[in-house]
């Protein structure tokens, strides 16, 4: 069912008009302008300043060619019949990783494996797409440091400000330390045997070595203690804890607190997110469980963000009754503060209302364009995107697995541009969206419910002109303090000079 079918009820428009610049106005009509002249859009998307990458998992963003690449130094080999990364020696039925510098044919064919490389568009790609994890996971769990500069540089390439991804942190020792502690259906009493001894705490501090441990790699790789930096070394990055939900319950549980007083404990952390198939087996026997895990681990560490997958479902994947609830849950037991994909929302009960509770709360959703298509098959008017947008639900467009998914966030853009006729003070929003809903410490740069009310500047800053002249007293002040602020205040210097390049070209602007 299609949801551009189901007209909602009362509900505010996506964003309210406001007056534009004369610059904007100019960008505004270069961008209708070339809308049908794809080298031109390409390029003007590839320089839009773009806000941030709010879901993005790190071992899925980096090309596959440099997956290709750290698998050949390190000496992995591959198993020829599946394609799938492993350690040396390389035995019968394996092949050298190295071989693929040389060998076109064999490079290839771990392109396709590890990737969406060369996947029939309009075919449901999500056993695909999750089996590739698998595959190179024996390259990815190596070099997080490595994956990051890789990952990092790019994003700053796409004219984006900062970047949240998800790492699973010190994996083997919370599947340990589950084991140990096994199963208590009293979430309060569990908790206790986690913090027993300090066994919590050592885990964190065994998540941390790994981090500094990554940190180290990074800046190794991104030459940032160099003459030559790497753009990388300037991106700010905060970490996602990731869950693995289709674990026992006590693996769970040990994971989300794991991540949850990591957050409080170090600031390159700032919140948990579940991760694999929500249509696996587990995922769904338990999603109710894990909700109120969530909940019960947020008065714990109430400084701890949340983020979910919930609502990455569709008709046919999974049974009826399943379609009916994960957002619901995700937003009213567990309290996400952002929810992941969403794609299912006019599927659930009483959706109008979970809708409407998202604008209330400003509980953004993170969009993916492609992946929803390869996974679920998902595109166009099926997408609820101008549902959210119609409900006034802050929306957020992301990239999720850009290496696998073999996209960017400039075609995420230009995607949502020419499906849904979005103009570019729609764009400009969208990408202020992106930094507002960020989980960067610090005042807003904006004041209010921008999504409701629009973007006008908070009062330390009001009435300044970024790009225009240096902040007074009071906004610099502001942008000091708050590390989200100064952010925000970055992207929009760039919007002006962005503006000035294409607002004031002969014939479309001034």
């Amino acid at each position: 069912m299609s949801s551009a079918l189901l007209t909602p009820g009362p509900a505010r428009a996506a964003s309210p008009p406001r007056p534009l610049t004369v610059l904007e106005r100019g960008t505004a009509a270069y961008l209708d302008a070339i809308r049908h002249r794809p080298r031109l859009l390409s390029g003007f998307f590839r320089q839009l300043p773009k806000g941030a990458d709010l879901h993005n998992h790190l071992s899925g963003a980096a090309t596959t060619e440099y997956l290709i690449e750290l698998a050949a130094e390190d000496g992995l080999c591959v198993e020829t019949a599946t394609m799938t990364a492993v350690a040396p020696p390389c035995g019968t039925g394996t092949r050298p990783a190295a071989d693929a510098r040389t060998d076109r044919a064999f490079h290839d064919a771990i392109l396709r494996a590890w990737s969406m490389h060369d996947f029939p568009p309009y075919q449901n790609g999500h056993d695909h797409f999750f089996a590739t994890f698998g595959k190179f996971g024996a390259v990815s769990e190596r070099h997080r440091g490595k994956l990051l500069a890789e990952v990092a540089d790019d994003v700053a390439a796409q004219n984006q400000f900062y970047l949240e991804t998800m790492v699973t942190p010190a994996s083997a020792g919370a599947k340990k330390l589950a084991a140990e502690v096994g199963w208590d259906s009293d979430l309060a009493k569990l908790h206790g045997k986690l913090t027993a001894g300090g066994r919590l705490d050592r885990l964190v501090a065994e998540a941390r070595r790994e981090a500094d441990d990554a940190d180290a790699e990074f800046r190794t790789a991104a030459r940032c203690d160099t003459g030559r930096p790497q753009p990388a070394c300037d991106l700010p990055v905060r970490f996602i804890s990731q869950v693995a939900r289709g674990s026992s319950p006590e693996r769970v549980f040990t994971q989300i607190a794991l991540g949850m007083r990591l957050a409080e404990q170090d600031s390159r952390f700032v919140a948990v997110n579940l991760v694999q198939p929500e249509d696996g087996e587990i995922a769904r026997r338990d999603y109710r469980l894990h909700m109120r895990m969530l909940n019960h681990l947020r008065g714990v560490h109430p400084r701890a963000h949340i983020t979910l997958h919930a609502g990455e479902l569709w008709p046919g994947l999974v049974k009826p009754e399943d379609l009916t609830f994960h957002i619901q849950q995700a937003v009213d037991v567990a309290g996400a503060e952002r929810i992941g994909h969403g794609v299912d929302l006019v599927h659930e009960d009483d959706w109008q209302r979970t809708a409407r509770t998202m604008a209330d709360r400003e509980i953004a959703v993170e969009v993916p364009f492609t992946s929803n298509a390869q996974i679920l098959g998902v595109r166009g008017d099926d997408h609820p995107f101008t549902t959210y947008r119609r409900y006034g639900v802050p929306v957020v467009l992301s990239t999720d697995d850009p290496g696998v998914s073999r996209t960017d966030i400039s075609r995420e853009y230009q995607y949502a541009a020419e499906t849904y006729s979005l103009s570019y003070p729609d764009l400009k929003d969208l990408a202020r969206a992106s930094l507002e809903y960020a989980f960067l410490p610090g005042g807003s740069l904006w004041r209010g419910n921008p999504t409701r009310d629009g973007y006008h500047l908070a009062g330390a800053c009001r009435g300044e002109r970024p790009g225009v002249s240096d902040p007074g007293p009071g906004c610099r002040r502001l942008l000091a303090a708050s590390p989200k602020a100064a952010v925000q205040w970055r992207q929009e210097v760039a919007f002006h000079s962005f503006e000035r390049t294409f607002g004031s070209t002969p014939g479309y602007g001034m």
